[in-house]
Formats: structure tokens, C-alpha cells, sequence
């Protein structure tokens, strides 16, 4: 026999794979909430079927889940999967702000007086009475192993600061265009 005779069966390690990232998308999609699960491009059957899965547990949930891939089989995977994206970055950019503001709070007290200048120059609307008595207040606490109370509340106006600068700097445009 030449190899032409013999089927081409598909491997079934990918096979495996393949369904295996199916029901990991599926499992996603079951967790996301409804608001967010609504901007995502798919079928009104993939809909109830993920909103029937929410309400199940254990073996149906296992059922459900087998469903669900197969219904993904039918679904264009790649839109799913970029809107899921979409919708994860903002959660990295804010993210990214709070270690941000984490690490500036822990220079601060650490005595980083460059760091405090930088801020004072970068936020016109900061009290540099304030902040130097939480940033005092702050590394006393830490001296004397007691509740980072005043570093809570350090971190609390740095984020303070920073959502209001923007609207700030907005507005100011806004009044120079007058």
C-alpha cells in the first residue's frame, strides 16, 4: 500500500488543545458579568447558553462548558478574544498608576526629597504643608512599628492629586481659549 491510501486523521494531542482552550474561553465568558459580557460579538444561542452556565454547578457546569465549546466551534474565536483583550487593558493602566503611586508614597517616606520637589513642580495644586506633615507623620509610624495610618493617607491624597490634576489642566485650557 502506498501512502496514499491511508486517511489523514487529524492529531489528536492538537485536537485536545484545541478544546481545552475552548472550554478556558468558555470559563471566562461565564465569569465576566452581564454588562461586560453584552459587548462581546456573539450569538443569541453562545448568550443563553453562557447565561445558563452561570446558574449551574459542578457536573452540569462540566456539561455546560462542553456546550458552550461547541457553540464556540461556530463563533469567530479571534473577535472574542480581542474584545476580551479590549476590555482587560484598562484594568492594566490603572494598574500601572497605583504601583506608581505605591512606590512614590514608600520614596517618601523614605526621606526622598528629590521625589517630593518632582511632585510639587508636577501637581500645582498640591499643599506642601500637607503632604510634608503625612510624609512625617508617615516615617515617624514606620519608626515605631505602629499602623501605617498617616502612609494611608498619604497614598489616599497622592491619588487625590493626580485624578485631579488632569481636570485641572483641562480647564485651564478651556479658560485660555476664552
Amino acid at each position: 500500500m502506498t501512502e496514499k491510501e491511508y486517511a489523514i486523521r487529524p492529531n489528536k494531542t492538537q485536537i485536545k488543545k484545541e478544546i481545552r482552550v475552548l472550554n478556558d474561553l468558555g470559563k471566562e465568558l461565564i465569569a465576566m458579568p452581564d454588562s461586560a459580557l453584552k459587548k462581546i460579538p456573539i450569538s443569541d444561542d453562545m448568550r443563553k447558553a453562557i447565561a445558563d452556565g452561570k446558574r449551574f454547578s459542578r457536573g452540569a457546569l462540566q456539561r455546560q462548558l462542553r456546550r458552550i465549546a461547541s457553540l464556540l466551534t461556530h463563533e469567530d474565536i479571534e473577535a472574542i478574544e480581542l474584545e476580551l483583550q479590549r476590555q482587560k487593558q484598562p484594568s492594566k493602566q490603572q494598574t500601572a498608576e497605583f504601583h506608581q503611586l505605591e512606590q512614590w508614597r514608600d520614596r517618601l517616606i523614605d526621606g526622598d526629597e528629590k521625589l517630593l520637589t518632582e511632585l510639587i513642580y508636577q501637581f500645582e495644586n498640591i499643599d506642601r504643608q500637607r503632604i510634608r506633615q503625612l510624609v512625617r507623620n508617615a516615617t515617624q509610624e514606620k519608626a515605631k512599628s505602629k499602623p501605617p495610618k498617616s502612609a494611608r493617607a498619604l497614598f489616599k491624597y497622592l491619588t487625590e492629586l493626580k485624578n485631579k490634576t488632569p481636570l485641572v489642566e483641562s480647564q485651564d485650557s478651556v479658560d485660555s481659549v476664552d
